[in-house]
């Protein structure tokens, strides 16, 4: 590659860099967009090898998906209302149980002085707002019409999405088409090659891992309601949320449902012994069936790296990163692997040949 072209192509980076930094607050419904185009093109493909055109595959879809979000929210919104009304009322509770048991536990253990937490001024904060509880739709709804303006945005980035997504869908192998036609002559066998590599680790996270995640939120909500446990469906959801990161989902799933079992049935051996095993199942299933069926081996991305780019995503560009970090991980992975093999290529990495120098 010559001096000149190499620096169009850092000058072309250099302006997509400064393109999402200035405009990543609006980026927000645009990313959803893509993902969603992204993730159901596939779909879309199969449903024209049936003999459906290209835009009535893309309705079908979409209806379809309606269909089925708009069924969860009616089911799963008010569910979940009332449970997080539970966790809620419980919190005095388990801040008595921190106070007067673990607390104690832990001072005298571990020589920590009187009143190191100050748990009576949270515990009579909570229990002051008690009666308010009701009124926390009415709160929610008089401080988003307090700012007209933000209301305004949300609704409209409501309705941007879809529309986006649409013909994003729509039009997905046309623009690839149109992106391929621009690449570089000399290269595009080249930059294709890593392109479909990226593909191939953006499928595995975007539509394995989120599957994944799916299928676990479904079977410990599943075996935590069929225990009885009141916050099942509340934890389960955050058990199945939290296993982006591996292992996370496990820990902190099974830790706040022992902790909810322990204060509703009060320790009783059979009801814990059957969270521990629903944890145990899902977990054994997520490692034998799920994430070899749906992840495979393409991503591989270690656990730390998974939080680091989320905690950075995060940090650099708010929500918008979160919704970044991952993929824009994975790339970088690919990335790195090939500049690892130019270098161990290179003569930086081999050294002379000649042993006296």
């Amino acid at each position: 590659m010559t001096d000149s072209r190499r620096w169009v192509w850092w000058g072309v980076a250099l302006v997509f860099a400064l393109f999402v930094y200035f405009l990543h607050p609006i980026l927000t419904p645009f990313l959803v967009a893509i993902v969603l185009a992204y993730m159901f093109d596939p779909v879309v493909d199969r449903l024209e090898r049936v003999g459906f055109s290209r835009t009535w595959g893309v309705v079908t879809v979409f209806a379809l998906f309606t269909i089925i979000v708009t069924a969860l929210v009616l089911v799963l919104v008010p569910l979940l209302a009332k449970q997080l009304m539970k966790l809620y009322q419980l919190a005095p509770q388990v801040l008595d149980w921190l106070q007067n048991t673990a607390m104690p536990w832990a001072q005298s253990k571990f020589g920590l002085s009187d009143g190191f937490w100050k748990f009576d001024k949270i515990k009579a904060a909570i229990t002051g707002h008690m009666g308010q509880a009701s009124d926390i739709v009415g709160i929610v709804l008089s401080q988003a019409t307090a700012s007209s303006l933000a209301l305004i945005g949300f609704m409209a980035n409501l309705v941007l999405i879809p529309v986006v997504a649409f013909y994003l869908l729509r039009d997905w192998d046309v623009l690839l088409n149109k992106i391929r036609s621009l690449l570089p002559r000399d290269r595009e066998t080249q930059i294709v090659s890593l392109a479909k590599e990226c593909h191939d680790v953006l499928g595995a996270f975007v539509r394995g891992q989120l599957l994944v995640m799916l299928a676990l939120g479904v079977i410990y909500s599943a075996g935590l309601m069929m225990l009885g446990l009141e916050l099942g469906l509340l934890i389960g959801l955050m058990a199945g949320i939290a296993a982006i990161v591996p292992y996370m989902g496990f820990i902190v799933g099974i830790g706040a449902a022992l902790i909810a079992g322990l204060f509703q049935f009060g320790g009783d051996l059979y009801p814990m012994l059957g969270i521990v095993a629903v944890f145990m199942v899902g977990q054994a299933l997520e490692g034998t069936v799920l994430t070899p069926l749906l992840v495979g081996d393409k991503i591989g991305m270690h656990p730390v790296a998974v939080i680091f780019a989320i905690l950075a995503g995060g940090e650099l560009f708010g929500f918008t990163g979160v919704l970044l970090a991952l993929p824009v991980a994975a790339v970088i992975m690919v990335l790195v692997r090939h500049v690892q093999d130019i270098y161990k290529d290179s003569q930086a990495y081999k050294g002379t040949e000649d042993p006296e120098l």
